[in-house]
């Protein structure tokens, strides 16, 4: 696999939700948690504290700017024809190698996919009226079991239909440059058309993110009612978060993935935890070509990582907060 040349960033931002990982016995029936498939608590702001008023932004003024070349933003389609299924589901590989899955099926109960890599295993709700999701192949090449699960009584799940996929990607960031299920927007997003204009603004993809960093710490705002009634399964909607300007911490890290992928910047959902407290977080990796961002008191240079809690830079944490990323612990990606 060729590797592009480059350096690594990141930017942190809180979420609250995740894919259990389970390890699956080998029989026809398992156990999986119907409370919540990302099964851990929403990290809440400190209700006292106090965030630092935003100045109001003066009004935007059009300005000239040289025509840019348009991205062509990656997609995520669903090929009837080509999926395997039993009639009631249908799972698409052909597109394995650009990183993702589509699936897509019909039952009266509740159904889960099944992503399985070795010891990784991925576990994600869908829809069961037919209508076809993407899940990303995010654990390198080699050999997936895929599954929908039917569910039969209480958390007793069955298989409904499995197939094996081998996956050689077209390169590493395939499956983070793509809509899916965590991330989900289209080429009408107006998040999208968002990130179009801050992109034709932009010198380069550095500049381009700092724009959407800037973007998200003005105008969106951590919504606590929301996040103590959330409710199992849920899935953010980008656009929702940009025109209400809330939104709890999903919401934030599902809407900077979904402006820096239409534009062609790989970035990748991390779920994990923070310590002292052990709070259960998400941040955005992103990779660029070039090197030496200076944003939010924090450096980027050579290999090195950098991380930038955004909801909390967009709620006035203070930076001390983040420390050295020494205590972020990476669990799952998406």
């Amino acid at each position: 696999m060729k590797k592009m040349a480059g350096k690594t960033l990141t930017i942190l931002l809180v979420a609250g939700m995740i894919a259990a990982s389970l390890p699956m016995a080998a029989m026809a029936v398992v156990e999986l948690n119907d409370d919540t498939d990302t099964g851990k608590p929403l990290e809440t702001i400190s209700s006292d504290y106090q965030a630092e008023e935003t100045p109001a932004e003066e009004p935007y003024e059009e300005e000239a700017v040289e025509e840019a070349e348009t991205y062509a933003m990656a997609q995520s389609v669903f090929h009837e024809d080509q999926a395997k299924g039993n009639g009631k589901c249908k799972i698409d590989c052909s597109e394995a190698h650009l990183g993702y899955v589509g699936v897509s099926a019909k039952e009266s109960s509740r159904l889960k996919f099944q992503v399985i890599k070795g010891s990784a295993t991925y576990n994600y709700d869908m829809p069961n009226d037919g209508t076809p999701v993407f899940f990303p192949l995010q654990s390198g090449n080699g050999s997936y079991t895929l599954r929908v699960m039917k569910n039969i009584t209480g958390t007793k799940y069955s298989v409904a239909y499995s197939t094996s996929c081998k996956v050689t990607l077209e390169d590493e960031f395939q499956p983070f440059i793509r809509p899916n299920n965590y991330v989900n927007y289209s080429e009408y997003s107006e998040c999208v058309q968002k990130a179009a204009q801050l992109k034709a603004e932009s010198a380069d993809d550095l500049e381009f993110v700092t724009k959407v960093y800037k973007l998200i710490c003005k105008t969106v705002r951590y919504d606590r009612q929301k996040a103590k009634t959330v409710q199992s399964g849920y899935l953010p909607v980008p656009d929702e978060t940009l025109s209400t300007g809330k939104g709890i911490c999903f919401d934030y890290a599902s809407l900077a993935a979904s402006m820096l992928r239409s534009q062609g910047v790989p970035t990748k959902v991390i779920f994990g935890y923070v310590s002292p407290k052990g709070a259960y977080h998400a941040w955005n990796m992103f990779y660029t070509e070039q090197t030496g961002w200076i944003t939010v008191n924090y450096e980027v240079a050579g290999e090195d990582w950098t991380r930038m809690d955004l909801t909390y830079s967009a709620n006035g944490k203070h930076p001390d907060f983040i420390g050295d990323g020494d205590n972020y612990a990476d669990v799952y990606c998406y």
